[in-house]
């Protein structure tokens, strides 16, 4: 794993290790003040300070066994139940097979496992779908503030459940029953962050360390890339520009601030004001895949990692776009493959790439549905019908670049692990990787965009049975 045994931050699991150590050891006013990096089964896992850059077999083990429990608890069954009350899976077979391709996901089992991050953030964010998809909006609310509270890298989900349900609130009338429920979603808000929050409010300066610790924004718009020598190079616009245009020399790190925050919010504008005047499940799915690319792509301090709150999203519509899904979970587990590779995880990528793609070959035979209304852009189509001749032969184009994009997507991995970069551009791999990453998404994100804001069905709810 990355970092393993090399000070001083020594890598994930370090990080994870520390944090047990310090909760363990320090009252909660003391979590976010300390700035350096079980007790009943090993008191010297978390012994307070020597236990710094600790690692032995069987903590590894403690901690894997933790992420695994977290995920059978949180996310697994949140991802089942969701698959089971799909309208589209109306068979438990239906339901069965589109669970095993969710699960079954590389990049989620790779990065929770390979780098112990607790799905618990996903897993609790995906119970607030749920249960915004059964209409009961407070247990929705409670759920995705628990999510946003324990990984604050949730806000990319945040502006697509804040303009659904203020979008149910218009609907309903601000002047009746839709008073009611924006009054009981916004105290079901307060209640949550002051449960969570209370602890640490002990006084002013205690609330602004810890949010200093969350938004660490004095580190600069490249902060993912500081930890690691060489650094990665990650799949963002910023990074990506930066191989052309270096914008920290010629931008100051504030305006980098306002120009990522500008270009962010720019980008997610369009899809927000859908989703709030008219607001409808099917448009929530798929907002939070376009917010989340958006926020992968244009924010600040972006990790590579990060792809992963996007690639949830994606996953719950696998079933509705199974062609377009399955490809970009694919690209997104690519884009991680620097990283993958300097934690030797090389044949697990491969073994469970294939896996996932034969799955989802099998499953949902996707080469069968890359039709304009399989790929949702059928009232696209309309719309520009006498002027674009092409849409005709739109499936014999769509297979060939996904085919074109997987073969280019093999051939990186391959020379990534076995070529030696030439001396004069040691990064070439990991930039090609990044920047080939880079073009994918953001061709994704003006395929999402496009279903959304020319999708007729968004005007009509699209419920769950229950």
């Amino acid at each position: 794993f990355l970092g393993a045994g090399k000070p001083p931050m020594y890598g994930d699991y370090e990080a994870q290790r520390h944090w047990q150590e310090v909760t363990y050891n320090l009252p909660v006013r003391q979590w976010y003040v300390v700035l350096l990096y079980a007790k009943l089964i090993n008191p010297d896992w978390i012994a307070l300070h020597t236990s710094r850059g600790y690692e032995s077999q069987p903590h590894k083990l403690f901690m894997r066994t933790t992420v695994f429990v977290a995920d059978l608890l949180v996310y697994i069954p949140a991802v089942i139940l969701y698959c089971f009350s799909l309208k589209e899976t109306s068979t438990k077979k239906k339901a069965s097979i589109c669970a095993l391709c969710i699960l079954l996901y590389p990049g989620l089992i790779l990065i929770d496992h390979g780098h112990f991050q607790y799905p618990l953030s996903l897993g609790f964010a995906l119970w607030g779908v749920i249960y915004l998809s059964y209409d009961w909006d407070l247990l929705g609310s409670a759920a995705f503030c628990l999510a946003l509270n324990y990984k604050q890298m949730e806000l990319y989900h945040s502006l697509p459940f804040f303009c659904y349900l203020l979008g149910k609130c218009f609907k309903k009338g601000l002047k009746g029953k839709g008073l009611v429920l924006l009054t009981k979603i916004a105290g079901t808000v307060v209640v949550c962050f002051a449960v969570c929050w209370l602890p640490f409010c002990t006084d002013m300066e205690q609330i602004m360390q810890v949010l200093r610790r969350l938004f660490p924004i004095d580190r600069g718009l490249f902060e993912a890339c500081m930890f690691s020598s060489p650094p990665p190079r990650l799949a963002n616009i910023w990074c990506s520009l930066s191989v052309l245009i270096k914008i920290k020399n010629i931008v100051s790190p504030q305006t980098q601030l306002k120009l990522s925050f500008a270009v962010t919010f720019l980008s997610l504008l369009p899809t927000c004001i859908k989703l709030t005047v008219q607001p409808s499940l099917r448009g929530f799915k798929f907002a939070l895949v376009s917010c989340a690319l958006s926020f992968f792509l244009f924010s600040f301090q972006v990790h590579e990692k990060s792809i992963l709150l996007v690639s949830v999203p994606v996953c719950l519509i696998i079933n509705e776009i199974p062609f377009m899904a399955t490809w970009f979970l694919l690209v997104s587990t690519f884009s991680m493959l620097p990283l993958l590779l300097k934690d030797g995880l090389l044949l697990a990528y491969a073994v469970t790439m294939l896996a996932f793609l034969s799955a989802c070959v099998a499953s949902f035979s996707i080469f069968e549905k890359t039709s304009a209304e399989d790929l949702q852009l059928k009232p696209f189509s309309l719309s520009l019908k006498g002027y674009v001749s092409w849409f005709k032969s739109f499936p014999k184009i769509v297979r060939s670049l996904f085919l074109l994009s997987v073969t280019l997507m093999g051939v990186l991995s391959v020379m990534s692990a076995a070529v030696h970069p030439p001396q004069r551009l040691p990064d070439l791999f990991p930039l090609s990787v990044s920047v080939i990453s880079c073009l994918h998404f953001l061709l994704f994100l003006v395929y999402f965009n496009v279903v959304i804001l020319w999708d007729s069905k968004n005007s009509r709810s699209q419920k769950k049975i229950s």
